[in-house]
Formats: C-alpha cells, sequence, structure tokens
C-alpha cells in the first residue's frame, strides 16, 4: 500500500508503489499470452509443424541474454527514459532522441491496432456465445474510453486490475494444459516437438519470427523504475521473470497442444481451423463451459495488453515532455491518482483518431486495422531492443564500473547478433504477418528507418536551436526514488549486486500475421553521453 501524499511532496509520479509482481503483470499482459497462443500459435504449427514449441524456446533464451546487458545497465542508469536513456549512454544523443522516436511509433502501433482486434474479438465472442452480430467499431470506441480511465488512475489501481486478468487468461491455459495430461493426449505423451529432425525444417524461420513478436513488451520493465520499490533489484527480478516465463510458458502451452492431437495430426487440424483450434481441444479435455469461458478471457486478454500498453506510453511522453521534447503539458502528473493524466489523454486522443481513420476508410478491423498499425510498431520495438544491445559494450567501455565482461560484452554481443537476425527474419516474412500487397509491406517496413531518420534529424534541430534541451537529453536524475530498504521481497540491501533469479516454472505481444483469418475469436503483435 503505498504511502499517502504529504502536502509538501512534489507533485509527480508516485514512487516505492510497485513490486516485482506488479511490474511482472504489467509486461507480461502486454504480450497477451492467451491471445498469441490461440490466435498466433495454430498458424506457427500449420508453418513449422510439431517443431514449433522450440522456437519460442529459442526466442525466449535470445531475449534473456539481451536482458543480461539490459538489466546490468539499469544499475548505473537511473533516467525515467528507458530505451532511450540506455542508448543515448552508449550510442550518443543523436540516436537516442532517434530511439526515442522510434519507441512512440512502436508501443502506439502495438496499442493502437489492438483496439480493432478488440472489436472484432468481442464481435466473434458475441456471435460464438450467443448468436448475435454486434459492429466492430462501438466495441474498441468504448475500449478507447475504458483504457483511458485505467490509465488515468493511479498505477497501483493498474496493476490490481491487470493481475486479476492475467490470472484469467492464464489460468484458462493451465486448465487446458491440465485436462491433456491427465487424459495423456491423443496418443500418450511425446516429445517429439523436441528432436532436431523437428526443429529443423524449412518452416522453422516463420516459427521464430512468430516467436519473436509473441514476446513484445516484456523490456518495459524499466519504464516503471520511478514507481518501483528498490528499482535496482525490482526491475532486473521483473524483466528475468516476464522473459523466462513467456519462453517456458508459451513453448509448454503449443507442446500440450500437439499432445491434444497427437503429433500426426494436429497440422491438419490447425489448417483446417486454425482460430478454433484451442478452442476443440479444451472442448475436447475439459468441456463446452471452458471453451466458452475461453471465449470470454481472449476479450479480457485484449484489454489487458491495451491497458498495460497505454500505460507505458503515457510514462514515455512524461519522460519527453520533462525531457523538452514534447510539449510541457504533456509532463503533468494527477495531483490525486499522481498518473500522467494529460500524456494519457493525448494517446487515447491519438488512438481514436486512427481507429475513427480506419473505419472511415471502411477497413476491416483485423487484417488492416490490427496488422496495418500492429507491424512497424513490433517492428520497431526489435530494432529498439538491437540498439540496446549494442549500447550496452560501448557505455561500459567508457565508464568505471565492477561488472564483469560476460554481462558487459558477451551477453550483448551475442544478444545483438541474434537479434539482427530475428529481425531480418520477420521482414522476410512480412507478406505472411501483413497479408498485404507488396506495396503495403514496404511502406509499413519503411516507416521504422523513417522514424528513426526523423529523430536523427530532430536530434541536430535540437543541438542547433535549443541546445540547452539538447545538452541535458537523458540526463540522470539528482536522487534514486525509493533508494532505502523496504520491507518485503524487494527490499534486500544487497540488490545492487544480486544475482539474477532463475527462470520460474510455468504456471500460466501483440503481433498477430495474417496467413489465416480466424473462423472464431483469434488473435494477433550516470556519465555523459557522447554527442
Amino acid at each position: 500500500m503505498p504511502a499517502p501524499t504529504s502536502p509538501d511532496e512534489p507533485e509527480g509520479l508516485r514512487t516505492g508503489t510497485l513490486s516485482t509482481a506488479d511490474i511482472s503483470f504489467f509486461v507480461v499482459s502486454a504480450a497477451a499470452p492467451l491471445t498469441v497462443m490461440a490466435g498466433v500459435a495454430p498458424i506457427a504449427l500449420v508453418l513449422g509443424g510439431i517443431g514449433a514449441p522450440a522456437g519460442y524456446l529459442l526466442a525466449g533464451v535470445t531475449l534473456a541474454i539481451f536482458a543480461v546487458g539490459f538489466t546490468t545497465m539499469t544499475r548505473h542508469v537511473k533516467s525515467g527514459g528507458a530505451f532511450y536513456a540506455y542508448i543515448t549512454r552508449g550510442l550518443g544523443k543523436p540516436v537516442g532522441i532517434a530511439a526515442a522516436l522510434l519507441a512512440m511509433l512502436g508501443y502506439n502501433g502495438m496499442e493502437i491496432g489492438v483496439y480493432g482486434l478488440l472489436g472484432s474479438a468481442t464481435a466473434d465472442t458475441a456471435h460464438a456465445l450467443w448468436g448475435v452480430d454486434i459492429p466492430w467499431l462501438p466495441v474498441s470506441i468504448a475500449g478507447l474510453l475504458l483504457i483511458w480511465y485505467g490509465g488515468f488512475r493511479s498505477i497501483d489501481f493498474g496493476a490490481k486490475v491487470l493481475g486479476v486478468l492475467l490470472v484469467a487468461e492464464t489460468g484458462i491455459l493451465v486448465l487446458l494444459a491440465a485436462g491433456v495430461l491427465l487424459e495423456g493426449g491423443a496418443d500418450g505423451l511425446s516429445f517429439a516437438s523436441f528432436a532436431p529432425a523437428h526443429v529443423l525444417v524449412p518452416g522453422s524461420a516463420a516459427v521464430l519470427a512468430f516467436a519473436f513478436t509473441a514476446f513484445t513488451g516484456f523490456e518495459s520493465t524499466v519504464i516503471y523504475r520511478r514507481e518501483a520499490r528498490n528499482p535496482a533489484r525490482t526491475i532486473p527480478r521483473a524483466t528475468y521473470i516476464a522473459v523466462c516465463f513467456l519462453g517456458l510458458f508459451y513453448a509448454f502451452v503449443v507442446w500440450t497442444v500437439i499432445q491434444a492431437f497427437g503429433d500426426d495430426k494436429v497440422v491438419e487440424a490447425a489448417a483446417g481451423d486454425t482460430g478454433g483450434l484451442f478452442f476443440a481441444a479444451i472442448t475436447t479435455y475439459v468441456g463446452a463451459w471452458a471453451a466458452d469461458l475461453m471465449h470470454v478471457f481472449i476479450v479480457t486478454s485484449v484489454l489487458a495488453s491495451l491497458l498495460a500498453f497505454h500505460n507505458a506510453i503515457n510514462r514515455y511522453g512524461l519522460a519527453l515532455a520533462e525531457e523538452g521534447v514534447l510539449p510541457p503539458l504533456l509532463g503533468r502528473v494527477h495531483p490525486r491518482h499522481r498518473s500522467p493524466y494529460v500524456a494519457g489523454l493525448a494517446q487515447t486522443v491519438l488512438g481514436l483518431a486512427v481507429v475513427l481513420g480506419f473505419a472511415a476508410a471502411d477497413a476491416d478491423p483485423y487484417t488492416q486495422l490490427l496488422l496495418w498499425v500492429n507491424t512497424p510498431g513490433g517492428i520497431g520495438l526489435m530494432a529498439l531492443q538491437l540498439l540496446a544491445a549494442l549500447a550496452v559494450p560501448l557505455y561500459f567501455r567508457r565508464v568505471r564500473h565492477g561488472e564483469g565482461v560476460l554481462r558487459t560484452v558477451v551477453a550483448p554481443v551475442v544478444a545483438a547478433v541474434l537479434l539482427a537476425g530475428a529481425i531480418v527474419l520477420v521482414v522476410s516474412k512480412i507478406d505472411v504477418f501483413t497479408g498485404a500487397s507488396a506495396t503495403v509491406n514496404t511502406v509499413l517496413v519503411a516507416l521504422v528507418p523513417g522514424v528513426f531518420l526523423l529523430g536523427l534529424l530532430l536530434a541536430y534541430r535540437l543541438r542547433r536551436t535549443r541546445p540547452e534541451v539538447y545538452a541535458n537529453f537523458a540526463a540522470e536524475p539528482d536522487s534514486e526514488p525509493d533508494s532505502e530498504p523496504r520491507s518485503g521481497p524487494d527490499s534486500d540491501p544487497a540488490s545492487t549486486q544480486g544475482e539474477e533469479p532463475s527462470c520460474p516454472h510455468p504456471t500460466s505481444s501483440s503481433s498477430t500475421p495474417e496467413s489465416a483469418r480466424p473462423s472464431s475469436p483469434a488473435t494477433p503483435l550516470s556519465p555523459s553521453a557522447t554527442d
């Protein structure tokens, strides 16, 4: 329970509020596990066969390696600017400012497109459960208002909401897995999915591309630094928990669905009813009532993802307003809820404009609003991960530190190589993600380098016309909020040099490809820096 605000306390984000679990709820909810599994995993099975679970594990391993250098840097960079602050420290202010614009594209793209998914998934659920047809646009607009209100309220309110929704969506998948395992699957349990003969197949590249997009948003732990309890310990913990949980859970759930149909029949079943694969499995092994719950929980999964991304975007907007890059008005914090409410309102207005624009063009909410807006967002966030990985060794070359070479050089360099390969995979499979023409795909991909170039031009303009803003960009705060130890799991005074936590056992993003339109609700993806 956060301490009440005293009259003399400066207005700002509520510090010392979020625990490791709270931040984990935000980042795992952004990935939308149920949405990714029911909507994307069947397509991965069609393209990659029964080796698909290994693709999720490989993506998880890559991002865990990235997290080594990324979380090591959290102990040294305390700015609220998250990605762009890290990149500024290692690659310089022009690249950092360009990264800030790219982050706004990435997170806005990942959220706004999902309003189309909310409308289509809710309409599909209403038709499946009650046989009624509802238009998608009013649902999407209602969702915009609901998410605005969730972001307007305090951060601990959002954490509680996401905790409940995440338990619901992961719980239904655990229920499916338990039913399959208790029955022994269709033909007995098999681990053929992890055999090299099934992993190293021509479709593996497509599976890996889908798998990387399924983790979108896990790195946003650092955005909540100012609101975290003992951030030097909480942020690394939450990052590792998120990436390890998602990697293990995704692989586990896809493997259990393979067992539900059998190694020799699951690909045919997925191809025949891509959107209904998970619903058919849970109906067979648990019951029709569970399939009805899964329909409902897909909608709540989408809402959870929207709220998580909305909160992340608001905090980026707040940080950039405080930097002087965005209008100061966006830096206002609500005196009672301590939320960046003006940035949240601006983001909601932007989302409404995009949704209404696609509706006016009579665009499909799934194949166009979702996929066309999500795709550059997902690629933009992967590009930020690559830049952050490159920034780590360059930063630690210039500062005194007590970190080991594994954390500061080896892991980030390996991560950079793997992430570069992942970006190439995603771009090479862009037609599978969007189902669009070559012209549309070219525009969608070109948005990412285009925004980055625009950011570079903005940086050079700031250096010439507003040198004080440029000089102070991504500067370190005078003090670390809530740096004193607290009671509870996040209060160890030795936290700054603690070991990374191990991956949790599985118990419970978001771009969606268009290779098959689902027939039932499915879904998509301290020292100054050099100039």
